[in-house]
């Protein structure tokens, strides 16, 4: 059984900052990739940033910038720094880990950010 935890979400004004956190835990599993989505209201989810271990991290174009990803692959803990945050930026925002060995994906319950203007 494989968990992930998120905390940080809230309310917070435009311009303001959060960082999301989120911790992986349970077996068994071995990380190939973890990162952020979102859903807004209304909306599909979406690729926030994601880092392949080893590799590369991908950010949403739109987000690059003001989000940064903060992997601790020794704690298999994820973080998500949001700065200068908008109206926009209002949504569910989700952790997300696929494992190595498997090709699973695991999702955590979500925590809601909301920015008001």
């Amino acid at each position: 059984q494989v968990t992930l935890v998120e905390s940080g979400g809230g309310l917070v004004q435009s311009g303001g900052s959060l960082t999301l956190s989120c911790a992986v835990s349970g077996s068994p599993f071995v990380i190939y990739a973890m990162g952020w989505y979102r859903q807004a209201p209304g909306k599909q989810r979406e690729q926030v940033a994601v880092s392949v271990r080893g590799g590369s991290t991908y950010y949403d174009s739109s987000l690059k910038g003001r989000f940064t990803l903060n992997v601790d692959n020794a704690k298999n803990t994820v973080g998500l720094q949001m700065l200068s945050l908008k109206p926009e930026d209002t949504a569910t925002y989700f952790c997300w880990m696929e494992d190595r060995d498997y090709g699973r994906e695991y999702w955590g319950k979500g925590t809601l950010v909301s920015v008001w203007s």
